[in-house]
């Protein structure tokens, strides 16, 4: 697999793994008020790029151990 198409799976699987885990980490830690303030949105912007960070970590990790298995 050349590195255009590993940085393609990489990509999409992160995205995947970030979409799992943000739906997750967001519903169990922000609770929706009646009037969202600024601590609220920074809280989510946190907690959303926390899990975007680790999801593309992952996925890396992921791509790299299924392509040693295969040399």
């Amino acid at each position: 697999m050349n590195d255009e198409t590993q940085q393609r799976v990489v990509i999409a699987l992160a995205a995947s793994i970030s979409f799992v885990l943000t739906r997750q980490v967001t519903h169990r830690f922000i609770r929706v008020p009646e009037r969202r303030g600024i601590k609220d949105d920074v809280l989510e912007a946190v907690l959303k790029g926390g899990t975007t960070a680790v999801s593309t970590v992952v996925a890396s990790v992921i791509v790299r151990r299924l392509l040693r298995g295969r040399r």
